[in-house]
């Protein structure tokens, strides 16, 4: 990740522009020598502490100058980081630092004191997870953990050079640049948003948690700090469009996450006149894969995720597991220059990080993403493999119902959850939360509903309320939560 050639740009960028801005955070704006000061000071007190560097630190991934200087800090200094949310319950916190076989949790505050507790050894916890060569992997990022503990991504040193050089050229990144960074620290968005303009030089505006629901906030930090690059969730933009915002100072509109509805785009092509659209689409385990150029002026009811980006090899397959080689439907297998080796803990690699299918050399993923190539080489997502799930005795998609919702120019976001039924095998359940300002009701988005669905895709139940979703650590919609509130409320 973050490698010695990201220490040594930023520090070239604190001797040749020491007082350019390097990242904001509400009122505060540190310069390129100021975060250049204080990784200095923190990796003193690091030496200072003397902590094993053949075994990790655990820096919770609060989002804060101080934080990343720390991590700087760490990066140069010679020792791998696990950077969880800072959100994990202690258990989850501890189970994780004790797989990666951590030897301390550092917190920096404000005034950039550090703060460190010790882990304590736990040799069987770690039995069957692979130890760390910092020299190789710098960062452990996790995965959101939506299926229980997260699993620990460690990212190459190499890999993450080899992102920031792909994605600084086809996005014309440059020191001229701010980027809004939305997605929290923890997230593997922060490789491009965060690290990727720190390596080069520009700024980055951070949003903190408690802001990231706030439309107005996040209007005004985008046209206050002169934003010219934006990447998100199709939350973020449905919470920076409508009430005829506009950002003419934006020149880059990056789109992740999920399927961008066509009312979406268009308003993004109002917001945002003079920026180009791109849909990217990847993993924390491969980073990005595909990209596509989007022109709102001219897209369809949906958006493809687009061809794979340089050295990528994308494979689909088959419900019998046979390669197609031109159009067709199936599961997607890809392999990128930015990909983990694997996960920390050796068992789950099992299935997931497979020879390639086609008899070639080299590693695929197996993503569990189902997706249709067309005859021009486009991909489009059709959802995941384990989004199917049988209603009534037909086969549903439950991403393709949540898009579906999501279209609804009332709706922020939404997430659809399949509740095992004694009679109908499952039904649905939908949580919505309505734009600021609508009246939106649950009739009105069933009905909405009812003229774009197929009965047995209707949701059974629909809950519509102005409160965001609840979120992983990642921060994408929990629906692990979501359907255990649910059947809680519906047995209670």
């Amino acid at each position: 990740m973050p490698s010695l050639r990201l220490c040594d740009a930023l520090a070239g960028h604190a001797r040749q522009r020491p007082e350019a801005v390097a990242l904001v955070q509400g009122g505060r704006r540190t310069t390129y020598r100021r975060l250049a000061d204080l990784a200095d000071e923190l990796a003193s007190a690091l030496d200072r502490l003397d902590f094993d560097r053949r075994r990790p630190l655990c820096v919770p991934a609060h989002k804060t100058p101080e934080t990343i200087a720390l991590l700087i800090a760490a990066f140069r200094s010679g020792y791998a980081v696990l950077t969880p949310s800072p959100g994990l319950g202690a258990a989850v916190l501890g189970t994780l630092t004790a797989q990666a076989r951590c030897s301390a949790v550092l917190t920096v505050d404000d005034r950039g004191a550090l703060h460190h507790d010790a882990v304590p050894q736990d040799e069987a916890a770690a039995d069957g997870f692979d130890t760390v060569d910092p020299s190789v992997a710098h960062l452990l990022l996790t995965t959101s953990g939506s299926t229980g503990t997260p699993k620990i991504v460690p990212v190459a040193a190499a890999a993450f050079d080899r992102f920031a050089a792909w994605a600084g050229s086809h996005f014309h990144l440059t020191e001229q640049d701010t980027l809004l960074s939305y997605a929290p620290l923890n997230f593997d968005l922060s490789l491009l948003d965060v690290w990727t303009g720190l390596r080069l030089g520009a700024a980055v505006v951070l949003v903190e948690e408690d802001s990231s629901t706030d439309a107005r906030h996040l209007r005004e930090l985008v046209t206050a700090h002169r934003i010219t690059f934006v990447q998100g969730v199709p939350m973020l933009y449905r919470l920076l469009t409508g009430d005829d915002a506009r950002y003419p100072g934006v020149r880059t509109v990056v789109l992740t996450g999920d399927t961008v509805p066509r009312p979406l785009l268009a308003r993004l092509g109002a917001a945002f006149p003079g920026a180009r659209f791109h849909n990217v689409f990847g993993c924390t385990e491969t980073n990005d894969s595909f990209v596509h150029e989007v022109d709102p002026a001219t897209a369809g009811e949906k958006t493809p995720i687009g061809r794979p980006l340089p050295g990528v090899r994308a494979l689909v397959l088959d419900d019998e597991g046979h390669v197609l080689d031109g159009p067709g439907t199936g599961e997607l297998y890809v392999s990128t220059p930015f990909q983990t080796a694997g996960y920390l803990e050796r068992r789950r690699n099992e299935g997931v990080f497979v020879p390639a299918p086609d008899g070639s050399a080299g590693v695929f993923y197996r993503t569990g993403d189902v997706v249709s190539r067309d005859a021009e080489g486009l991909h489009w997502l059709e959802g995941r493999t384990d989004f199917q799930v049988k209603v009534r005795g037909v086969r549903t998609n439950v991403q393709e119902v949540e898009n579906v919702l999501a279209a609804h120019p009332d709706v922020a976001e939404a997430a659809v959850v399949a509740l095992p039924d004694p009679e109908a095998g499952y039904r649905l359940h939908a949580q919505v939360t309505r734009r600021p300002g609508t009246a939106l009701t649950s009739l009105r988005l069933r009905t909405h509903g009812a003229a774009h669905l197929p009965r047995h895709a209707l949701p059974s139940s629909v809950q519509v309320g102005d409160a965001p979703l609840p979120r992983t650590a990642t921060g994408k919609p929990d629906r692990n939560l979501i359907k255990a509130l649910r059947q809680k409320g519906h047995h209670a």
